[in-house]
């Protein structure tokens, strides 16, 4: 399955032809993903924040403990940034996450926090508008638009970032910043959601950052990395 030069079959860059086999490949090894809600936007955003530098258990776990211990969004902004880092201590850095937490809820305004906003914008508005917010980055922006409300924005985390430089998808000097609106190109609106969850699982399962499994890989034949890392 890995040999030749997965370059040679890929090509020096990827085209619309590339980009369909290797989304073909992730369907077949696990499955079409299907968007449905996550969360309500706030909640989506809260969550990313929680998720930050942490395992999925623990961002479930405190994002739990915060909702569970207060009632709204506005009790949390209003709330003693001590007592909020008590409730989401699970998670790690709560030093840093409560207040950007409540710096974000702040800034949405002195009523109940709420996105409506982003209704009537572009994904591009929707984007500059949140990473706006204070601490907001390109990822954490994306998330809540693909998660919560199904727009086409690719979030790239440390796994999408790294499957997508070894495919050659992006050049090796490409910021996971920077990847963002390159990535949500080449992926296409009917396949970001999908492109994101199969290149997520395939980062933790296969194409791990240490000791990559690529004898296991279905993309083997099409990764210019193959057998290098």
């Amino acid at each position: 399955m890995t040999g030749g030069t997965g370059r040679e079959r890929l090509g020096a860059m990827p085209t619309s032809a590339d980009m369909a086999r290797i989304l073909q490949l992730l369907d077949d090894v696990y499955g079409r993903p299907v968007w449905e809600p996550r969360y309500p936007p706030v909640d989506e955003l809260v969550y990313t924040i929680l998720s930050q530098n942490t395992t999925d258990a623990n961002t479930v776990r405190s994002f739990g403990e915060l909702r569970e211990r207060y009632g709204t969004w506005a009790d949390v902004r209003d709330a003693p940034v001590e007592d909020v880092e008590d409730a989401i201590s699970h998670g790690g850095l709560a030093h840093t996450k409560a207040p950007r937490i409540k710096a974000v809820l702040a800034a949405l305004g002195d009523g109940q926090p709420d996105l409506a906003i982003l209704d009537g914008m572009s994904d591009g508005e929707a984007v500059e508008y949140l990473t706006g917010l204070p601490g907001v980055g390109p990822k954490t922006a994306a998330c809540v638009l693909m998660f919560s409300l199904g727009r086409p924005v690719m979030p790239v985390d440390t796994h999408v970032h790294r499957v997508a430089r070894r495919l050659g998808l992006i050049g090796p000097k490409v910021s996971a910043e920077a990847a963002h609106p390159v990535l949500t190109e080449l992926a296409g609106p009917e396949n970001v959601y999908a492109m994101h969850v199969n290149m997520v699982l395939h980062g933790r399962r296969v194409c791990r950052a240490r000791r990559p499994a690529c004898h296991l890989c279905a993309l083997a034949g099409v990764c210019p990395s193959a057998g290098l890392a």
